[in-house]
This record gives C-alpha cells, sequence and structure tokens, in this order.
C-alpha cells in the first residue's frame, strides 16, 4: 500500500497536482456483495459479507485486474456454489452451472458451467470449510482450506464478478480481503477498476 501511495505521490507532483496522502486505497469503496444484483429472495448481511436466503448475488466489481483472488466460508450447510458469473446471470435460478453465464463450483464438488459437469471435486466441501478462487483470465482455479482442488475452468469469456448462491437454508461468509488463507503468489485482493494503474 506505501509504494502505491509512494507513486501517486510522484505522479502527481510530475504534473504539478497536490498530492494527499490522507486517503489512502483501503479507504476507497470496499468490495463486498453488491445489494442491486441479488436474487429476489437472497439476504445480504454483516455489510455485505454474509449470504443467507434463496438465490446468488455478484459482488460489486468486477474483474479486472491480472490476478484476483477471494474466498468464502461455509457457516450452514445446505446448497450453496462460488466462482464467476457475468451479469447477464439469473440470480434467481439455483443451482448455477446451468447456462453460459457462469462457472461455479457446487456444494455437491461438481465444477459446472452451462449445464455440463466439467469436474468433481474431491474432497467435497463442507460445513465450516474455506473455499477460494483465483483467476487470472484464463483460468479460473478452486481452493478447499488453502489446497487446489486442481479443477482449472478455461475460456472464460466477458466482463465477469465473483458469484455465490444459496439455498437450503446455507449461509455463507465471503471474504475479498483479510483472507483466511494466503492467496497463491502474485494473487491479490480484488480491486476496483479505478484503484488500478
Amino acid at each position: 500500500m506505501f509504494a502505491v501511495n509512494a507513486v501517486l505521490a510522484r505522479l502527481c507532483c510530475c504534473f504539478g497536482d497536490d498530492y494527499d496522502d490522507s486517503i489512502q486505497l483501503s479507504e476507497l469503496e470496499p468490495v463486498v456483495l453488491d445489494s442491486s444484483k441479488v436474487g429476489a429472495d437472497c439476504v445480504i448481511l454483516k455489510g455485505g459479507r454474509r449470504l443467507c436466503g434463496a438465490g446468488a448475488a455478484l459482488a460489486n466489481a468486477p474483474l479486472v485486474q491480472n490476478k484476483s483472488y477471494f474466498e468464502l466460508k461455509v457457516q450452514a450447510g445446505g446448497t450453496w456454489g462460488v466462482g464467476l458469473a457475468t451479469e447477464s446471470c439469473l440470480l434467481d435460478k439455483v443451482p448455477l452451472g446451468n447456462d453460459p453465464h457462469n462457472w461455479v463450483l457446487r456444494s455437491d464438488g461438481n465444477v459446472c458451467h452451462d449445464g455440463d459437469v466439467l469436474y468433481t471435486a474431491f474432497p467435497k466441501p463442507g460445513e465450516g470449510d474455506v473455499v477460494s478462487c483465483t483467476y487470472d483470465h484464463i483460468e479460473l482455479n478452486f481452493f478447499l482450506n488453502g489446497k487446489s482442488l486442481q479443477c482449472p475452468i478455461n475460456g472464460i469469456r466477458g466482463r465477469v464478478f465473483p458469484v455465490f448462491y444459496v439455498a437450503d437454508k446455507a449461509v455463507l461468509d465471503v471474504a475479498f480481503k483479510d483472507f483466511s488463507f494466503p492467496p497463491p503468489d502474485s494473487f491479490d485482493e480484488i480491486m476496483f477498476e479505478k484503484n488500478i494503474f
């Protein structure tokens, strides 16, 4: 963070602008679940970091940086999923993975897209587990408690967002920073496009 603020100070100085380093990048709008991009029967709690009810929700930031990382913790079992989706995703129709607008790992361990099961992950995630995702605009990968599930998805196109869905009393806590497990090398928390140089 310090290095980014130092670069901003130098750039602003070069262009004759005064740089106010009292505004840190961490003070900018946080990445959370987007209350305007959520299924009708979903409930978002804890400042945009908990999902319950029935349906899906997108994060409020698309994945525009080179290497993004995010997590969820399964607080209560049920039916749930995590992955990526475009804004065309049907957020009221779960489970996701049945149309061309989303790519997800489901609570049953299946990795799905467009109605196809691409992989079945073992072990299956359960209550108390942390599921992580990495995306580098080439490949989406899933991790269970910090270990790769070896289920890469390639060929994702378009502007995509983190997506989470719940049903059957599932409760998910999502994390876009302050992670339970460190991101793999060169992956980092999601940033808004305006925060990326």
